[in-house]
């Protein structure tokens, strides 16, 4: 019961610093989205976002901080494998199949709905 709790407030406090950014900031919603993914990116490599998904659950995997998270994780685990070599080939290594399956419903949906300029 209290992972809920804990997904809550945390995945609730992310949401709400985002917004408090965009209401009191010149900034656009593509740079608090790129501000996220460096943050995810950032706690990743410290360590701090795995401990952070312990605690938290979906709070923290479910806001697009978790994009960075999983960026981060394919290159540091295909540096362990590969080398350098990993820093090119890591980064859609665990993504792919998520950014894959939002390419293809994006596709879908535009299909069915023939969207207009």
């Amino acid at each position: 019961m209290i992972i809920y709790l804990l997904s809550f407030l945390v995945g609730g406090l992310i949401c709400a610093s985002g917004q408090l950014f965009l209401d009191f900031s010149n900034y656009t919603p593509a740079h608090l989205l790129v501000l996220l993914v460096v943050i995810g990116c950032c706690l990743t490599g410290l360590g701090i976002y795995s401990q952070l998904i312990d605690i938290a659950g979906a709070g923290v995997t479910v806001p697009v901080m978790n994009f960075g998270f999983i960026l981060t994780k394919g290159v540091l685990m295909e540096v362990e494998q590969s080398g350098v070599l990993g820093l090119f080939t890591g980064a859609l290594e665990i993504a792919s199949a998520g950014v894959s399956a939002a390419i293809i419903i994006s596709f879908l949906i535009a299909v069915i709905f023939n969207p207009q300029e």
